[in-house]
């Protein structure tokens, strides 16, 4: 029987964790917009690889069914 060497938790977080940033290094490199969602504003924002951040859209709230039928 091989032994199975599994990876803790805190191993594949700290591994996503620096996939993304690397994702997210080589889109600023090669000069591509990215997109994040701003909590605070509940909107999706544009990020551009000069720091800029355009606001595209926010989140719809969409009250009560009988308030939308009106």
């Amino acid at each position: 029987m091989g032994q199975q060497n599994y990876i803790s938790d805190e191993q594949v977080v700290k591994r996503a964790n620096c996939a993304v940033k690397i994702a997210l290094e080589k889109k600023r490199a090669m000069d591509v917009p990215i997109f994040t969602y701003d909590r605070a504003t509940q909107s999706i924002c544009v990020v551009g690889s000069d720091g800029t951040k355009i606001q595209v859209c926010r989140r719809y709230n969409h009250g009560r069914y009988s308030e939308r039928c009106n």
